[in-house]
């Protein structure tokens, strides 16, 4: 179902937040719970993935996520902020050790003045640990965009816990 790569990254995750006796949330817009459905191939995931949030709406990101109308009025829902309070309240709303969140402009449609197609940010947060974000351009269609997206993700959820 997955590429090999994209399966390979999620096999280290799951082996090495097993080993460390660590969660994970996901809190994804444009991946549409792309990010989830890999980790949860790997058998042994259900040690490691804790739950996920499929939030393609703004109402879902503030009903599910607690992300406040303000800052998506302010920012729109791919921004660096939305990341952070994407990736906060995923934590915030589940038991886990480390959330990843993605938000982003697939396409082929939905771009904006200094926000293209292919934009996606993404958002780290972890207990005890801080919340930051990070942004990635990617090109091709809307399927190249979303898989790129999801290995992007997969290798920070995989940095974080080798940083740790």
């Amino acid at each position: 179902m997955f590429p090999t790569d994209t399966h390979g990254l999620a096999s280290q995750i799951i082996a090495l937040y097993t080993e460390q006796k660590r969660r994970i949330v996901t809190a994804e817009s444009c991946t549409g719970g792309m990010v989830a459905a890999v980790l949860t191939d790997i058998a042994g995931s259900s040690a490691v993935f804790e739950r996920g949030f499929v939030t393609y709406s703004l109402d879902a990101k503030i009903d599910l996520l607690g992300v406040l109308p303000e800052l998506l009025e302010k920012h729109g829902a791919v921004s660096a902020e939305v990341a952070e309070a994407m990736a906060e309240g995923a934590l915030a709303y589940s038991l886990a050790d480390v959330a990843i969140s993605v938000t982003g402009i697939a396409g082929p449609s939905g771009a904006e003045p200094g926000k293209p197609v292919g934009l996606v940010y993404f958002g780290l947060a972890s207990r005890g640990g801080g919340v930051l974000h990070y942004s990635c351009s990617f090109h091709g269609d809307r399927a190249a965009i979303r898989s790129a997206a999801t290995n992007e993700a997969l290798r920070l959820i995989l940095l974080t816990a080798q940083k740790d």
